[in-house]
């Protein structure tokens, strides 16, 4: 999810106009589609605030209110959707163990006592998050990659302390070493 400020977190894109009732084709950039229900409300980057009128899961398909024609709907093709972290939080609800991504990244990766850096983003390739870390500098300095990835799973990630802002990981410096 990329954001265009630090307070917004993008949520999808509108693709192309379906039908003559201003339906708009969603491509979900969230793995919440639950937050897409009549009445809820959306900014897009050009600051504009959409109501949801109608959206249908099963087609991937949206309308807003104001917008329920084809003519007024092809306004907002191409258009992204934006939510804040907070609405996030109350809309989206996870299960034990889960976090959104806004919450990892920026956090320190630790392994031992040993710091490898910190995640900047964080890559989605098939069913399988990655961790995006930029390696700490005084790894840098030895001779290590800037950047390297750590797949989010068992195998790597021990576990996430959202206080502290730290995921604590195993083998990372092996994957570190090897990139």
């Amino acid at each position: 999810m990329n954001s265009k400020d630090n307070s917004l977190l993008e949520v999808a894109r509108l693709g192309r106009l379906v039908g003559l009732k201003g339906e708009l084709k969603l491509h979900l950039h969230s793995d919440f589609p639950e937050q897409f229900c009549k009445g809820k409300v959306f900014s897009t980057q050009k600051n504009l605030v959409l109501e949801i009128a109608s959206y249908n899961q099963n087609k991937g398909l949206i309308s807003f209110v104001g917008y329920q024609d084809r003519d007024k709907a092809s306004a907002l093709v191409n258009s992204f959707l934006f939510t804040t972290k907070e609405q996030s939080q109350n809309d989206c609800k996870l299960e034990e163990g889960e976090f959104f991504w806004f919450e990892v990244i920026g956090s320190t990766i630790q392994e031992n006592e040993k710091i490898l850096g910190s995640v900047v983003e964080i890559e989605r390739i098939e069913p399988v998050d990655y961790l995006v870390v930029q390696t700490d500098e005084s790894l840098v300095k030895d001779g290590m990659s800037k950047t390297f990835f750590i797949p989010f799973i068992e195998r790597y990630v021990l576990r996430f302390d959202k206080e502290a802002k730290i995921v604590f990981v195993k083998d990372g410096l092996e994957l570190l070493e090897n990139s």
